[in-house]
């Protein structure tokens, strides 16, 4: 069966394949993560055409405002005194009658690059992804899981010379989610507000210019539950419970369940050492197996057990399943906090 590749870093080989101007006759990029669709679709626009040659050989239509015919005319044109034309299609999950492009797929316009923005959705056509992908691009955009967040902030900025840490990663993705347009928008953001010689984000960077609090947070407040700092935990819930917005109990108890999950594997492998730690948790970042560690010491397996049971208790309960009506999260957040350090 002929899939789109969900290598996780195709789009930067198809992106770097555009920089250097080697194109493909037609580009189908389809898929619920709308960021990279944008992405690769954006570096053609900057790349296919010299700004000259833009107005009389760009084409940019959207799915609800033309038709199948419509395109494929559009892309059977030959450009006005250029090498080359775009065409390009966004929300083409809007367009009708998609199997008509297998007609143009059988003679593609050579001088003719044809992208088409399929968001949010994959195309259930096999033949023709079959027949995309024989001649151009096919590239399914997946959306992240909550725990590549961090991965995917640390490379953003390495890619555009910053550093940041482990515990500002987490307190991005936790307080921003797996919207990435609206992460890297913020990511951006913080960079604008940065003085010209500092190359690494910190949390005060992200207090100041994003309004997440360094000391209060979830990345804070797992630290204070893995080293059962039950004063300090106490604190946090209660900027949690004046702050409910910026804090969802969601966020918190996915953090909380995917440490004690991790946690869980650990009781099970012969040497706990940091370096198998992070072997096993496919870890990035040294200071995290040293967090599993403490944890290790403070929370025997059995006990690990009934944290996690009680997590998906409080997950239920939080959905109203079980507590009384008007029951806040915050809450649920302080019995759940208390039963899991006592």
């Amino acid at each position: 069966m002929i899939m789109a590749k969900k290598e996780s870093n195709q789009h930067l080989q198809i992106i770097s394949d555009i920089q250097q101007k080697k194109f493909k006759p037609v580009y189908f990029l389809m898929g619920p993560e709308p960021y990279y669709i944008d992405l690769i679709t954006n570096t053609i626009i900057e790349n296919a055409l010299d700004e000259a040659d833009r107005d009389f050989n760009q084409t940019i239509v959207y799915g609800s405002d033309v038709n199948m015919a419509s395109v494929i005319n559009a892309a059977k044109r030959y450009p006005m005194m250029a090498v080359r034309q775009l065409v390009v299609v966004k929300e083409a999950q809007q367009l009708d009658k998609m199997e008509e492009l297998s007609y143009y797929l059988q003679k593609p316009q050579k001088s003719t690059i044809l992208v088409l923005n399929y968001k949010y959705g994959t195309l259930k056509n096999k033949k023709l992804l079959a027949e995309i992908e024989k001649i151009g691009v096919l590239y399914e955009s997946k959306k992240l899981y909550d725990y590549q967040l961090p991965g995917f902030i640390n490379n953003y900025f390495l890619q555009k010379g910053y550093s940041i840490g482990q515990k500002e990663c987490t307190m991005l993705s936790d307080a921003i989610g797996t919207d990435l347009s609206r992460l890297t928008g913020e990511m951006e953001k913080l960079l604008i507000s940065l003085p010209r010689e500092e190359k690494r984000i910190t949390a005060n960077h992200i207090e100041s210019n994003i309004g997440i609090s360094k000391d209060f947070n979830n990345f804070e407040l797992l630290n204070a539950v893995i080293n059962r700092n039950y004063y300090k935990a106490s604190q946090i819930i209660q900027y949690f419970e004046k702050n409910p917005k910026a804090n969802p109990f969601i966020v918190t108890i996915s953090v909380l369940f995917n440490f004690f999950s991790n946690l869980m594997l650990l009781y099970f492998i012969p040497n706990k050492s940091e370096a198998s730690i992070s072997t096993e948790l496919k870890l990035k970042n040294i200071y995290q197996a040293k967090d599993y560690m403490i944890a290790l010491r403070n929370y025997n397996a059995y006990k690990c057990i009934d944290i996690i049971s009680l997590i998906r208790i409080y997950d239920t309960r939080s959905k109203g399943v079980g507590t009384a009506p008007g029951t806040a999260d915050s809450d649920l957040l302080k019995e759940l906090i208390f039963k899991i350090m006592h």
